[in-house]
């Protein structure tokens, strides 16, 4: 049981993400013969690519619920911040948590995806971020935050300049950054249930998509795509039979 847990750490610290080692090794990518419609073919560990359950979506026809409110812990944190190819990533140290289903899920990491990957009634955004959550027995939690293109976003402006321009490359942050910094005063939140956004985009996980976009100025936007050199997003997958509640 430990060993399948660490396996699914791993795939966390990487997901936006390289995935397991075993993804990096299947060149998956966003375009070319590694793109997102071949997913499914590249390995069979990227089988679930091709499930009925997987992210990102349209949020559309939501059901109404009594969503508890969020339950956010959040101390400083990230610590690290690196480029694996596939997005750029801020690892955090432990002791950051949100509470879901009374259930607490802890802080891993936190990446971004331009443009952004989910849609809300059909709107694209500029650029979205994951942060992502894992609890003992390594369930994962999205929390999900929107960028729509405006005003500077002083959060990012923490350490977006020390973004690696090369693939491979990591940096250690000057202080931990706080996380809770990135999140919007509104709290409310969309749910339902989906899969990584990337291989192996293993299903079951619990996305929680904030309602209220920030903004990012225009050239932090342009500034991430010149890192990533390329859009980074996932297409859309079938909603299928699952409610989105709201």
């Amino acid at each position: 049981m430990r060993k399948s847990i660490l396996t699914v750490f791993s795939a966390t610290m990487f997901l936006a993400a390289s995935g397991a080692a075993q993804a990096e090794k299947a060149h998956w990518s966003y375009s070319g013969h590694g793109a997102p419609e071949n997913w499914a073919k590249i390995s069979p560990e990227f089988s679930s690519c091709a499930g009925k359950n997987q992210t990102p979506i349209n949020l559309t026809g939501f059901i109404e619920a009594q969503l508890e409110p969020l339950r956010i812990a959040y101390i400083p944190g990230g610590h690290e911040i690196l480029n694996n190819g596939h997005t750029v990533q801020v690892v955090y140290a432990p002791g950051s948590h949100i509470t879901v289903d009374g259930i607490q899920f802890e802080l891993k990491q936190f990446h971004f995806h331009a443009p952004s990957e989910h849609q809300i009634n059909g709107k694209s955004f500029a650029m979205e971020s994951h942060l992502v959550h894992a609890d003992k027995d390594g369930n994962l939690a999205v929390l999900t935050v929107m960028y729509e293109e405006g005003q500077d976003n002083a959060a990012l402006g923490q350490f977006w300049s020390l973004m690696p321009k090369e693939e491979g490359k990591n940096l250690t942050l000057p202080s931990h950054f706080n996380a809770s910094e990135m999140l919007p005063a509104n709290l409310d939140y969309y749910r339902f249930n989906g899969s990584l956004t990337t291989p192996p985009c293993t299903e079951g996980v619990r996305w929680l998509i904030l309602k209220s976009p920030v903004t990012a100025s225009k050239q932090q936007v342009e500034g991430f795509a010149h890192v990533m050199h390329h859009p980074n997003n996932r297409p859309l997958q079938p909603v299928n039979a699952r409610p989105v509640l709201k």
